[in-house]
């Protein structure tokens, strides 16, 4: 069984953003951050599991996933995520961030377990430092996704006319 816990921030909603992630098996323990110069508190929630269930080097593992982000948990543990894909995620956000996920989320057995954000939870406090430790590194990267994303519902925001 693998434990991960999951967090992201975002500085602004767009702003710098992070992610963070904690993946407890046994003795077994590994910390995963990452971040970009422009994205979402979403964004960065839904990357952290992402990049947590993509460290997993066992195939079928069993995967119980902690998030205090009802965005992720909800789209899932309500089904909404299943409907959203069979109609091709029209106009929904982050439709390529959750292709990536159910290609990941498809090769274990993940049940996803809500908790309470910014309560004490060791882990999850964990992962909000790792995540907004992250949305401060230097040379950030751009979220190519958001971008594609914003620029397909606000195209005149990205000209500089």
């Amino acid at each position: 069984m693998i434990s991960i816990y999951t967090d992201g921030a975002a500085r602004g909603n767009p702003g710098p953003g992070g992610w963070g992630a904690l993946l407890k098996s046994g003795t077994h323990y590994k910390e995963l951050s990452g971040g970009f110069s422009c994205t979402t508190n979403n964004r960065m929630e839904l990357l952290a599991v992402i990049c947590a269930l993509e460290a997993i080097k066992r195939k079928s593992a069993d995967v119980t996933v902690y998030s205090d982000s009802s965005y992720v948990c909800d789209a899932i543990n309500k089904g909404w995520l299943f409907g959203w894909e069979k109609k091709g995620f029209l106009k929904k956000k982050n439709p390529d961030l959750w292709r990536r996920f159910l290609e990941i989320y498809r090769k274990h057995k993940v049940q996803f377990v809500w908790i309470r954000g910014h309560n004490g939870h060791p882990e999850n406090e964990r992962c909000d430092t790792l995540a907004v430790e992250a949305s401060f590194m230097k040379d950030l990267p751009i979220d190519e996704g958001y971008l594609a994303q914003l620029s397909e519902s606000s195209p005149d925001l990205l000209t500089m006319e």
